[in-house]
């Protein structure tokens, strides 16, 4: 095998077109680090596990669909624990900061982590950072054992207090240095993995002995690489709730409309499995796929065939959609939050009044028309039983990796196995729903909506 640096990236290049992209590991900085014998395989718990580690080279493929005679593609290291651990139980010092906006499984993600140093590893020092990364300098920090953490998961939000901006890579390494920290847990989506490669980067330039992992958090699912994020079904169950009230008012009304926003700033996944899993939505609009209001083929010209035809009609939105009819309509300039992140004017209510406008001026029909946003009832609850297990991996599975000293990755499921991945290949694009793909057609075939591609 042959290892190369491409974009900052471990390489391994192996025979039939097989490609690693590989995590870095403290050992590529500093020489001669000691190992130790990993404490799990005196664990009782771990007693029944007839192969207690992970063999060194096992690698998990990006794709599962290949060709007989292509190539064997791109593998991430797979996540687990390993025979040799780089930290002794006692000196291990870790912290656990949460970044960005509210998530369903936040709280079980910081549990899983304090638990899992405690009882797999012996490692019993761990501090949560108070109020995202500015925290790391302001001084704000919460002691965190299993008896604090112990039943947060039944709760939404997180312990630690979040917040948007504030990543200060340079305060926040001499932080971290200070305190004699030597694991940092870092949950954020890819704004929040932009800084946790940053602080990677420096932490590496000084040389230090401190393994940095992350996350993945993003409740819209538009992270890359990974088959999904904490949260999301979560996020599509409680949509649920919204879309049965809003079509229940439209049911109940003559020409009633529903009309339920969900998040999705960018990526409308929320909104697509939400419509696909209800059944009772009429029409799904995503940021990805363009539409159209005015003329033939248009949105208002279908709501008005839909409540000819049944008497009501639901409308699931996502945020992000029609944001740019929306800044056309109010001839405003994009602005953007402390994240980076382009804030978004309401395109629900925006919505709401050009339907309620073009019925009561331009066809002078009267209709019942019902706005729900639910967004923050969503992203306030506690993660359901199948996000509480995901959640629950995921913090195993970096406590594992910072353990066995890798360092600078992100933690995520890649075809069902939990995987290593470079912070760069997280924080290169986002992960979008593909309108040509056959999930979207399956929701076209749900709805029965226009593509509104003839425009």
């Amino acid at each position: 095998m042959e290892e190369s640096s491409k974009l900052q990236m471990k390489i391994v290049d192996g025979d039939c077109g097989y490609v690693l992209e590989d995590v870095p590991h403290l050992s590529d900085y500093i020489i001669d680090l000691p190992t130790y014998p990993n404490p799990l395989q005196d664990n009782p718990a771990y007693s029944v596990v007839r192969q207690y580690f992970v063999d060194v080279d096992d690698t998990v493929p990006q794709k599962v669909v290949v060709h007989k005679d292509g190539p064997r593609g791109v593998h991430f290291r797979r996540a687990g624990p390993r025979q040799k651990v780089y930290f002794e139980s006692d000196d291990v010092h870790a912290c656990i900061v949460t970044c960005g906006g509210l998530c369903p499984g936040l709280n079980t993600v910081i549990r899983e982590i304090v638990c899992g140093l405690y009882h797999m590893y012996g490692a019993s020092k761990v501090l949560g950072i108070d109020g995202g990364y500015r925290g790391f300098y302001s001084k704000n920090t919460i002691t965190l054992t299993p008896k604090v953490v112990n039943d947060i998961h039944k709760r939404g939000g997180t312990i630690l207090g979040t917040s948007r901006g504030g990543h200060d890579t340079l305060k926040i390494v001499d932080s971290i240095q200070d305190r004699g920290i030597n694991q940092v847990y870092i949950i954020g989506g890819d704004g929040t993995q932009k800084g946790a490669a940053a602080i990677y980067e420096e932490i590496r330039k000084r040389g230090l002995k401190v393994a940095v992992a992350g996350i993945p958090k993003t409740i819209d699912n538009d992270i890359p690489v990974i088959d999904k994020s904490f949260g999301f079904d979560t996020a599509v169950e409680e949509a649920q709730r919204a879309i049965n009230a809003a079509h229940v008012e439209a049911q109940s009304a003559e020409n009633g409309i529903g009309l339920v926003k969900l998040m999705g700033r960018y990526s409308g996944f929320i909104a697509m499995y939400a419509t696909l899993a209800s059944r009772d939505v009429d029409c799904c609009l995503i940021p990805e796929s363009p539409f159209y209001l005015e003329g033939k083929g248009g949105l208002l010209e279908f709501i008005e065939k839909q409540l000819k035809e049944n008497g009501h009609m639901v409308i699931v939105i996502a945020e992000g959609a029609g944001q740019d009819l929306l800044s056309e309509s109010l001839q405003s300039k994009d602005q953007q939050d402390a994240s980076g992140n382009k804030l978004l004017k309401d395109v629900g209510f925006w919505m709401s009044q050009k339907i309620k406008d073009h019925f009561a001026k331009v066809k002078k029909m009267e209709i019942t028309l019902k706005y729900i946003d639910p967004t923050y009832m969503i992203r306030a609850i506690p993660s359901n039983a199948s996000d509480n297990v995901y959640c629950t991996l995921l913090a195993q599975s970096a406590v594992h990796g910072a353990m066995a000293g890798y360092t600078g990755f992100t933690v995520g499921l890649v075809n069902t196995r939990h995987t290593y991945i470079p912070f760069n290949r997280i924080i290169e694009r986002q992960n979008k729903v593909v309108i040509t793909d056959r999930m979207w057609a399956r929701l076209l075939s749900s709805t029965n909506q226009p593509s509104f591609m003839s425009h």
